[in-house]
């Protein structure tokens, strides 16, 4: 009997143990819901973009990501302003961060592409390319916009450049 209530003292100790391990996780949302305060934002941050209201949309945008950072198409869209913007930089960053929560996202793939693309970075664009090209065994919009940004070239390089004047 003494050994009965050594043992049932031990699951017992064990099963509170394993409860409150499990307690934090019972309150956690899945990953593909996202908060709807965060998505009203992110839609907003969207119509501003459409208006080139570019400082308010990154502005509205920044705010749906913290309401709920796993809102991708948040990122994908505050990474359209920042390449609008010309920090193609920022928008490979920001699509890096859309990739991590979901690495087959045709859309984030090709904005990356297309700030690659601006840096001068045509070997990964067409990396990017590729991998939508794969997802997208139909072809879709994705690998048209890429594709032509590709062929067309970095286009603020030559607007950057500045020009070298001869002296005699």
């Amino acid at each position: 009997m003494e050994n009965g209530m050594k043992i049932s003292v031990r699951f017992l100790a064990l099963g509170a143990a394993a409860v409150m391990l499990a307690s934090p996780v019972v309150g956690q949302r899945p990953d593909n819901q996202i908060l709807p305060q965060s998505i009203t934002l992110q839609q907003q941050g969207e119509a501003l973009f459409s208006a080139g209201k570019l400082t308010e949309a990154a502005d509205i945008l920044e705010t749906a990501l913290a309401v709920d950072p796993r809102n991708r198409a948040a990122f994908v869209d505050l990474a359209r302003v920042a390449k609008q913007q010309k920090l193609f930089g920022k928008a490979i960053r920001l699509t890096n961060e859309a990739l991590q929560l979901e690495p087959n996202d045709v859309t984030a793939l090709e904005v990356q592409g297309e700030a690659m693309v601006e840096l001068g970075a045509l070997p990964r664009a067409r990396q990017n390319l590729a991998k939508i090209q794969q997802l997208c065994a139909s072809g879709c919009r994705q690998v048209t916009d890429l594709t032509a940004a590709i062929n067309r070239g970095p286009t603020v390089a030559s607007a950057t450049t500045p020009e070298v004047t001869k002296k005699n």
